[in-house]
């Protein structure tokens, strides 16, 4: 059964100065989830912001909180982003020697457990893991940085991820790079969760970002019949 299609635009491509007003402005203009990027400088080559960010952010909308954790270890600090306010967390398979571990722990505090893949990781990975994810993340990109060219090799990867899932209850998300000349690649392949960042915030106002977040969309809805 084709799943709906949900935009998650990353406040990581938003204007750092204004985070608060720029959160509320893609709830406003159609957003489905809003993505959050944490990075630690270590496990990626970037910073961005940590748990009382999203905490502060937290009261400013109703939308679902994607919490994107680029940092290792991730195990002592599952705690206070769920406490912040985290609907979903995903962990990179990449970051820690004991996922199955970490998946659990984040289902214990209340929160969906995501797994997220770079660009050169094998599917492999996830089968082991699959009774305890909630979501599935696909980095199109290579991880650190907005605004960074999609890498087209990992359709296929999306198409082989659709297919070990099944018919499980597991959400199936790409990041990185998605426009709206890749978000149909990505529908037609299976991701139904599309983030993206500064296809959105390029924009620069919620006209701007509602008018995006729509053809990005309607692109990716169409590549799915």
């Amino acid at each position: 059964m084709t799943k709906p299609i949900w935009i998650a635009p990353s406040l990581l491509a938003a204007d750092f100065a204004r985070l608060g007003a720029e959160l509320q402005a893609v709830d406003r203009a159609g957003a489905d989830w809003i993505h959050l990027d944490v990075m630690d400088g270590h496990f990626v080559p970037n910073m961005s912001y940590g748990a009382d960010v999203i905490k502060a952010l937290r009261p400013l909308s109703k939308s679902v909180f994607d919490v994107h954790l680029m940092i290792a270890p991730v195990d002592p600090y599952l705690e206070q982003f769920a406490k912040a306010g985290a609907d979903i967390i995903t962990i990179h398979a990449e970051a820690g020697a004991h996922t199955y571990r970490s998946l659990q722990a984040i289902r214990a505090l209340g929160c969906k457990a995501g797994l997220a893949l770079n660009p050169g990781t094998p599917v492999a990975v996830i089968k082991p893991v699959l009774e305890v994810v909630d979501l599935v993340l696909l980095m199109t990109v290579n991880p650190g940085f907005g605004g960074q060219a999609f890498i087209h090799p990992v359709v296929e990867k999306i198409e082989r991820v659709r297919d070990l899932i099944g018919d499980r209850d597991i959400m199936l998300e790409v990041d990185g790079g998605v426009t709206v000349d890749t978000a149909p690649l990505c529908a037609k392949a299976g991701a139904h969760v599309l983030v993206a960042g500064s296809a959105v915030f390029k924009a620069g106002d919620e006209a701007g970002y509602k008018h995006e977040i729509a053809r990005i969309r309607q692109a990716a809805e169409a590549a799915q019949h």
